[in-house]
């Protein structure tokens, strides 16, 4: 299959044609003849980016089919852009030996639209006991992660990163110290004081970072720290990056545009770690100027809509897939914030890199790449999400750019033109 992509903006290019064959970019040039070509698509005033990666998301199977399936967390993220997500490994039965990562797997295979990449669990049933069955597992996966729940022993975290080293796979962190958390479920800040909410400190976040980070200087692992939230988070990580340490890090869209006073008794604005305060918004906006933060990641973690229907006490996780990019090309590149070079960084290139992903936009590339209509204007809706889930902070929010056409691997995985 031929397809052409006829008059559009195309990202590092300008004004251009993109011809695909198979699974393969083989021209970008000013004018390609149609005829060279099985299907064309005019995009006249469109714009074509690399296909957006997303390291964090959770598409629920097998174990949690009612949440998420696959099949239709993939076709969420089409339509959002991403042409590969990696998904974390808190399903039923765990990822943590061959026989359970392969049931994952076969549904990839069968049901996926896009590239699915999983995380396998760094612990045996993610309890933070033994360490799962990494060897035979790390070729098929992004690298391991016990995400939903901290590693707690810090001799585990030892070994775990040994390990991971020796198979040259990541370990990306979800950093809570759960001895911190007193069973608060909000940020421990003035809208918790004010309105009688039991509060989340930051330590317990930053508090394993640290401690990680010192195991790193040990270990020489390769590191990643999963939803940063906090200012002292970033001013962690960015005085291991001056050392040399293998670190990176992520955020996610909610962290950027919300800070606590934001906050409503809704379970749109439930997840972990909690939107924080203002300075610790304003830290993360300068982390991402400065390159301490790498990648913008979704954390896209749908739930049914009784669990998300108890308020601030609902379970943790919201769905960002469909709007990640429009909210943030909305609120930090309309604005000035950032460029749109360091939003697709962010979105697509920095994260491709970091965990060996194909992307980028040149000939002899995978033919990953989607279509977004920068001047579209609409109100954010979750009834018309493809996820399962609907919950989400961006409810009725005004937001640019909507995503037409998204192909990966040289088919379309999603389309509205």
């Amino acid at each position: 299959m031929k397809i052409l992509l006829k008059n559009a903006d195309v990202y590092g290019y300008g004004k251009s044609d993109l011809l695909i064959s198979d699974s393969v970019i083989v021209d970008i040039s000013a004018s390609i003849d149609i005829s060279s070509a099985d299907e064309v698509y005019y995009l006249d005033g469109l714009s074509v980016f690399p296909g957006f990666t997303d390291v964090h998301v959770h598409l629920r199977e097998p174990g949690f089919s009612y949440k998420e399936t696959i099949a239709t967390g993939t076709k969420a993220a089409a339509r959002g852009g991403y042409t590969t997500v990696c998904s974390m490994p808190n399903l039923d039965p765990v990822p943590d030996s061959m026989a359970n990562l392969r049931q994952q797997l076969d549904i990839i295979e069968k049901d996926a639209v896009i590239n699915v990449v999983p995380f396998a669990s760094l612990t045996k049933g993610q309890r933070g006991e033994r360490i799962s069955d990494m060897e035979v597992m790390a070729r098929f996966v992004a690298g391991f992660s016990d995400d939903g729940r901290g590693v707690q022993d810090e001799d585990m975290m030892r070994l775990c990163m040994i390990k991971a080293r020796n198979l040259n796979k990541i370990i990306s962190a979800h950093c809570e110290d759960e001895a911190l958390l007193h069973g608060g479920y909000i940020h421990d800040g003035e809208y918790a004081a004010l309105n009688g909410h039991k509060g989340i400190c930051s330590e317990s976040e930053w508090g394993p970072i640290k401690r990680d980070i010192e195991l790193l200087k040990e270990t020489g692992a390769s590191y990643h720290v999963c939803h940063v939230s906090a200012k002292e988070s970033i001013e962690l990580i960015r005085s291991a990056k001056s050392y040399g340490l293998d670190i990176t890090c992520e955020t996610g869209p909610h962290y950027l545009v919300f800070n606590d006073m934001d906050l409503r008794e809704d379970g749109g604005f439930k997840m972990n770690p909690p939107i924080r305060a203002e300075e610790d918004r304003l830290a993360l906006i300068e982390g991402i100027k400065d390159g301490t933060i790498d990648m913008i990641a979704t954390d896209h973690a749908p739930h049914s809509a009784e669990e998300k229907s108890r308020g601030l006490k609902s379970l943790n996780g919201i769905v960002g897939i469909e709007t990640a990019f429009p909210v943030l090309y909305t609120e930090l590149v309309k604005t000035g914030v950032i460029t749109m070079d360091k939003l697709i960084e962010l979105m697509s290139i920095n994260p491709a890199r970091r965990f060996g992903i194909d992307s980028g936009l040149k000939v002899g590339a995978g033919a990953n790449l989607t279509v977004f209509n920068l001047n579209d204007e609409y109100s954010i809706t979750s009834a018309d999400f493809l996820s399962k889930g609907k919950s989400t902070p961006f409810e009725g929010k005004r937001v640019y750019g909507k995503c037409v056409l998204t192909i990966c691997g040289g088919r379309i995985a999603y389309s509205c033109i």
